[in-house]
């Protein structure tokens, strides 16, 4: 029986949830949910036992001075609870954490278990792959889930993916079968460009999270940071004229594949987040501190992108992906996540080091 001492009753409560690992490339989805943590200051009411889920020689354990006592953090996932005010005022219950190493149907059933105390109406899982996606583009979100009902309501697509899945796939199955309504979204980080963090991809899932639950998030720096991410890119590319090219024969793949979608549809809904965002009440949602960006990508390595590699596996409803330099594999240790969804992008290499199968899907 799970106690929540302390959490008041909360107004409509969605769970948002992500995971570090294999289903987080490019930090893209964790990031989101630590913005949101950050920004309405999130209180942490719980945390799983690290003992029960994580190898420790995988995920260890990090030691660090407090006032000159020393003291371990230890890899885990942590539930905390924001309140978004305004006219409607609702809930939101965060999990962040790490993909666990192990016991990970115990896993999901403790984190229901949560959600199942608190009332949560519905599971949002957050995640990121690596794509055939040019950073110069809009990043591609999809939306996937198991329940042919909530696909026709929410219009998601109904996720058909056969194929190895992580955490996110598995959680979102949990919830299925247990009657929760569960979506993942999924943004597709350019292969090309994975180290992290990807604040493009960040703002694009938040973006595709207020659409979906009909909330407004204050954005803070990070359309700023997106801008200053996406110039710092376009230099390295500039620099190695192959990488220059490959970058402009998938700016011609995406802009051909997107004709169909220049819909009214989707003009609307991009004309509906801009009359959201000209609320005067909303507080300055930029900033001009870009400088730390810059000195990240100038100090990483370039882009290692060559001419596609072989070909890859199709996203399908979402696959896993492999991207050069991208997300590492379930074998790394702290690896980053490839993909899952009926994925944005549809021919991720697959020679790439590290990084699980293209495509990810609503649940790989």
């Amino acid at each position: 029986m799970i106690e929540l001492e302390g959490v008041p009753e909360l107004i409509d409560p969605v769970m948002v949830a992500a995971f570090e690992g294999w289903n987080d490339a490019g930090d893209a989805a964790s990031g989101a949910v630590a913005h949101l943590d950050r920004e309405w200051k999130g209180e942490v009411f719980a945390a799983l036992d690290a003992e029960d889920y994580y190898d420790f020689q995988v995920n260890r354990p990090t030691v660090w001075l407090d006032n000159g006592v020393r003291k371990i953090t230890w890899p885990t996932t942590r539930l905390s609870v924001v309140r978004i005010g305004g006219a409607k005022p609702r809930d939101l219950v965060l999990v962040r954490g790490i993909e666990p190493s192990m016991r990970w149907r115990s896993f999901c059933n403790e984190i229901l278990g949560f959600a199942h105390e608190l009332g949560v109406e519905m599971v949002v899982i957050l995640g990121a792959l690596l794509g055939d996606t040019p950073h110069t583009r809009p990043v591609p979100v999809s939306g996937v889930t198991s329940d042919a009902d909530l696909a026709r309501t929410m219009d998601l697509e109904e996720t058909k993916y056969e194929g190895p899945t992580g955490i996110v796939g598995i959680l979102q199955e949990a919830c299925t079968h247990a009657g929760v309504p569960a979506v993942s979204l999924w943004a597709a980080v350019p292969h090309y460009v994975s180290q992290p963090p990807n604040p493009k991809a960040t703002l694009a899932l938040l973006n595709r999270l207020e659409d979906l639950i009909d909330i407004r998030i204050p954005l803070g720096e990070l359309p700023e940071d997106a801008r200053a991410w996406q110039l710092g890119v376009d230099q390295l590319a500039a620099e190695d004229s192959e990488v220059a090219e490959y970058v402009q024969t998938l700016e011609e793949a995406r802009d051909t594949a997107d004709l169909p979608e220049a819909s009214g549809d989707a003009i609307a809904r991009e004309f509906e987040r801009y009359l959201r965002r000209r609320d005067p009440a909303a507080s300055p949602e930029t900033a001009t501190e870009t400088g730390s960006y810059f000195r990240d990508l100038s100090g990483s390595s370039r882009p290692q992108a060559k001419p596609k590699p072989e070909g890859t596996a199709e996203p399908e409803d979402g696959q896993e992906q492999t991207g050069t330099g991208g997300p590492q594999g379930p074998a790394e240790p702290d690896g980053k996540a490839g993909g899952e969804p009926d994925g944005p992008s549809k021919d991720a290499p697959k020679d790439a080091p590290d990084g699980p199968s293209e495509g990810g899907e609503d649940t790989p």
